[in-house]
């Protein structure tokens, strides 16, 4: 007999509040699930099903957006963890989808296997990430969700749905929005561990600006952080090599000195400062991109790949047509002069390959990411909308879990499956059990 778990427990106080990591969602449901396995999660939706309820799967709280407010059943994933199966052969590997990112490495490292990319932070869980359309960079190599050949979820009907590598709907429920079902395992194609050799240095900006596209054909990963109101970046350029190639690791202390205190307590210290007293921002953010960048290390991919970032913020990201990405980023810079909106964040630029997925905002083109944060005590300004406003100008799709203003009008015009992807919603989920607020108005009611 399946062990059971009580499927609800009443929440009460701040102890049911949710909060998402940048603090721009909070939710007050009226239940928490914690499944341990799959027939806990399909008699969960069974059950919000019969009471007319909804159910909506927790990630970390990591995505910017509503994606994953809960309104009535949120369930967490902190119960469905861990590595199902390894095929040596063809080097896949199912997860259970509440795994975390970092928890990822030690699972796979016993089989020398590695995901072929990851972004910068890997706090996320699995389903999570792929189900916003989370990316790293490098135009060899399309998001996470890209790596997806396989998943098993529960429907809306609480139906447990095995999706193969040639199953048509696996281009939609891999970057589902959390909109198709509540993901329980995930097969994902892996690649022989890997070594990256990471070169990180300050140059001029139009240097770097005027050689973007070139830079990005020609090399592994590269991307670059532009302090506002500076005239140098800060490039990342990583280069691949087999697991056999010599790691040169960052000492205990530098990692200490640059991660830690100058990535994370200086820029708190500096963002707090900026917001305390505005005039002394310029100054500060000249000195951050002095003191940034220029080093040489390498190690295995995802000790170079990730940063542990501990400093709330808010963030804004489009993707636009590759060969725009520099005309985008310099109409931002201008932009950015003009006004007087105190930032002490880096905007980040990064590139993509273009995919076949339904939602991707990498669907049918190779993409250009260009990203505007904030930190998360900042009051609001025109910042984000009027970033928003120009990136479209510029066939800019925002990411999904990144703060955006656009419906569903815009979005059947962005992607062309975008009624593909309604009529497979149609089918898994009839009765709208997994919809919020944010799912209505992306997606339309």
């Amino acid at each position: 007999m399946t062990r059971w778990l009580p499927p609800l427990e009443q929440l009460t106080g701040r102890a049911g509040e949710w909060r998402n990591w940048g603090r721009t969602q909070s939710a007050q449901p009226q239940y928490t699930a914690r499944p341990g396995t799959i027939d806990e999660v399909a008699a969960v939706v069974r059950r919000a099903v019969e009471r007319g309820g909804t159910v909506k799967a927790l990630g970390s709280g990591h995505s910017f957006t509503g994606v994953s407010r809960p309104r009535d059943v949120a369930l967490s994933p902190e119960n469905l963890r861990g590595l199902i199966a390894v095929d040596a052969g063809t080097k896949r590997v199912t997860l259970r989808a509440g795994t975390r990112l970092f928890e990822v490495p030690a699972l796979l490292a016993p089989h020398s296997l590695a995901m072929p990319n990851l972004g910068d932070i890997d706090r996320q869980t699995v389903a999570g990430a792929i189900s916003t359309g989370t990316h790293g960079t490098g135009l060899a190599f399309g998001g996470l969700a890209t790596q997806v050949v396989g998943a098993t979820l529960v429907d809306g009907t609480g139906s447990v749905i095995t999706i193969g590598d040639d199953d048509p709907r696996l281009p939609g429920v891999a970057l589902g929005l959390g909109a198709l079902g509540v993901l329980v395992e995930v097969t994902l194609q892996c690649v022989d561990a890997f070594v990256l050799d990471a070169l990180e240095v300050p140059l001029p900006l139009d240097e770097v600006t005027g050689g973007f596209l070139e830079t990005v054909r020609s090399t592994d990963h590269h991307e670059f952080y532009w302090f506002p109101g500076t005239d140098v970046a800060l490039t990342k350029t990583n280069t691949r090599h087999p697991a056999s190639y010599r790691t040169r690791p960052l000492s205990p202390a530098r990692r200490l000195i640059d991660d830690r205190i100058v990535g994370n307590e200086a820029l708190r210290a500096m963002c707090e400062l900026g917001r305390a007293v505005p005039g002394v921002t310029p100054g500060l953010v000249r000195f951050a991109a002095g003191a940034t960048g220029d080093r040489r290390f390498s190690d295995v991919s995802t000790g170079v790949f990730t940063t542990r970032r501990t400093v709330r913020f808010r963030e804004s990201e489009w993707a636009v047509p590759l060969d725009r990405t520099m005309e985008a980023f310099d109409a931002l810079r201008a932009l950015v002069t003009e006004h007087d909106w105190n930032i002490t964040f880096p905007i980040e630029v990064r590139a993509a390959a273009a995919d076949d997925l339904m939602l991707s905002t990498a669907g049918g083109r190779e993409s250009g990411y260009i990203a505007v944060h904030r930190y998360y005590r900042d009051t609001d300004t025109d910042y984000f909308r009027e970033t928003e406003q120009l990136m479209l100008s510029f066939g800019g799709r925002p990411h999904w879990g990144k703060m955006h203003t656009r419906e569903a009008p815009f979005f059947r015009e962005a992607y062309p499956r975008f009624g593909e992807f309604l009529s497979l919603r149609d089918t898994l989920d009839p009765h709208r059990v997994f919809a919020n607020d944010y799912l209505e108005a992306v997606l339309g009611q």
